[in-house]
């Protein structure tokens, strides 16, 4: 029997915050973007045609996450503008390049850069099977990416200044969330960077939407009566944008009464779940702050056969990070032009952060008496040439459709393909590099990028993102690739 089907949808002019908004600047978000509702569409009718997925946990709690400049978030490096997303399924082995370049000197590399610009159009290769990423005899032409990750690197003073002022406005909003009428009573602090809220709530159980295998209504087991999250209810269902304007409505309350920090709300991006705070004095810092659901249950079947690191990090940790929580944040499933608001996606940002934290096979791996690899140097440097891509090209041919999510989960990937330390020394730094954009690039050509948790999630898509974009943004990484990456030192 089919089940029930869901209220409409809201347009796009509906959203949440009910104010349209721009790109997201800055910020550590985690999730690719969406194209924008169409404002004019008709409300269809919400379907609810998922599968029930896994049941409630022990007890569920909501929480909030907040994501900031923090001095442990410096280990990743700059992350580029985006509008929060998560990624799908896994790309095929890297096709082989057509040439190996020669190692050369600063002046052969000079030599030969085109004179013009780079190529506006798009030019894919061959589509063919390829061997598994390997390490090519020679490192690329002449940059030097040791400076380039010197130019990035923030001082101590500078981090400190930063962790203070986010710190500071974590902490009042805190004691707002944690007041007596919030319906949010109960945040703490989660010290990856992120802020949850943590409200007693009944159990919860999951009913996953459409067999997106991400994103998933949320109900709950049994509701005491008289409790502050009726008001999020829609027909038994948890109103993700219900309880997100709300969310939204306190924070913009409470940051005026934030005293010595200047401090606005950006305007809501269409189909984001963060609420993006800028701290305008005494230094320019974007902040984003998640509304998240914490659920102690065992991961969604869809997860099954993600989290690939066996090979890499060894089975005991893959089973000790699949008794972690699992989040769910309130960005919404498409539908068609419009978003399906109702619905949650799931979020696994603190296991990632886990895993970068312990990145090494070897326990080892960059600790004092250990051997330095250049894996967090590799993602810093692939998380920068999107950013100054996207700087040059500005929303061209839908650059702004790319995050740097995307640039996190292709890193993850090549971390599984290359799982020994050996294969990441530091002196190889630019090797590594080179092979991680070929990666990416490959990625790109076959329009084929798996979320690194839910394999059946292609972030690469063409309902994700549009294949000119692709083509594009593949044109744009081979140039740089060929030419000693010019646009690193362009901004």
């Amino acid at each position: 029997m089919a089940p029930p089907r869901r209220k409409a949808t809201r347009k796009a002019s509906e959203t949440a915050s009910g104010v349209s908004a721009p790109c997201v600047e800055g910020g550590l978000s985690a999730e690719p973007s969406e194209p924008a509702a169409v404002p004019e569409a008709p409300r269809p009718g919400a379907r609810r045609c998922g599968a029930a997925g896994a049941s409630g946990s022990r007890r569920e709690k909501p929480q909030v996450r907040a994501r900031a400049a923090r001095a442990e978030d410096q280990a990743e490096g700059p992350a580029a503008p985006t509008a929060d997303a998560e990624p799908p399924a896994a790309p095929g082995h890297p096709l082989p390049r057509a040439s190996t370049r020669s190692r050369g000197t600063a002046s052969s590399a000079r030599a030969r850069r085109p004179q013009s610009g780079p190529p506006e159009g798009p030019g894919l290769g061959p589509r063919a099977p390829s061997p598994h990423l390997g390490r090519r005899e020679e490192a690329p032409g002449a940059w030097k990416p040791r400076a380039v990750l010197e130019k990035l690197k923030l001082s101590r003073q500078e981090i400190s200044v930063a962790a203070e002022v986010v710190n500071r406005l974590g902490d009042h909003l805190l004691r707002r969330l944690n007041s007596r009428e919030s319906e949010f009573k109960g945040v703490d602090l989660l010290r990856t960077g992120s802020y949850y809220e943590r409200v007693k709530v009944p159990r919860i159980q999951l009913e996953e939407y459409c067999n997106s295998s991400a994103h998933y209504f949320v109900k709950f087991k049994r509701n005491p009566k008289g409790s502050p999250l009726d008001q999020f209810l829609e027909g038994g269902i948890l109103s993700a944008s219900k309880m997100l304007f709300k969310f939204r409505k306190i924070i913009k309350e409470e940051i005026k009464h934030i005293e010595d920090t200047d401090v606005i709300m950006e305007r809501k991006k269409r189909g984001s779940p963060a609420v993006t705070l800028l701290i305008r004095k005494p230094r320019e810092i974007s902040v984003d702050i998640i509304l998240a659901l914490e659920s102690k249950s065992s991961w969604p079947a869809s997860t099954q056969k993600g989290l690939p690191i066996s090979n890499w990090l060894g089975t005991k940790v893959k089973d000790n990070l699949k008794r972690q929580p699992f989040y769910l944040v309130p960005k919404h499933a498409k539908e068609g032009s419009l978003f399906q608001e109702e619905t949650w996606r799931l979020s696994f940002s603190h296991i990632e952060k886990a895993i970068l934290t312990n990145h090494g096979q070897t326990k080892t791996c960059c600790e004092t008496e250990g051997v330095k690899c250049c894996r967090k140097e590799c993602l810093k440097l692939m998380k920068y040439l999107l950013e100054q891509l996207k700087k040059k090209f500005g929303k061209q041919r839908g650059l702004d459709k790319f995050c740097s999510y995307h640039v996190k989960t292709a890193f993850l990937h090549v971390c599984t393909q290359n799982p020994h330390d050996s294969q990441w020394l530091y002196k190889d730094l630019e090797l590594c590099f080179d092979n991680c954009v070929t990666y990416f690039l490959q990625c790109l050509k076959t329009e084929h990028l798996e979320h690194y948790f839910i394999p059946d999630v292609n972030l690469f898509s063409r309902d994700e993102i549009g294949k000119p974009s692709k083509e594009f943004l593949s044109k744009q990484i081979e140039y740089e690739q060929n030419n000693g990456f010019p646009v690193f030192d362009e901004f």
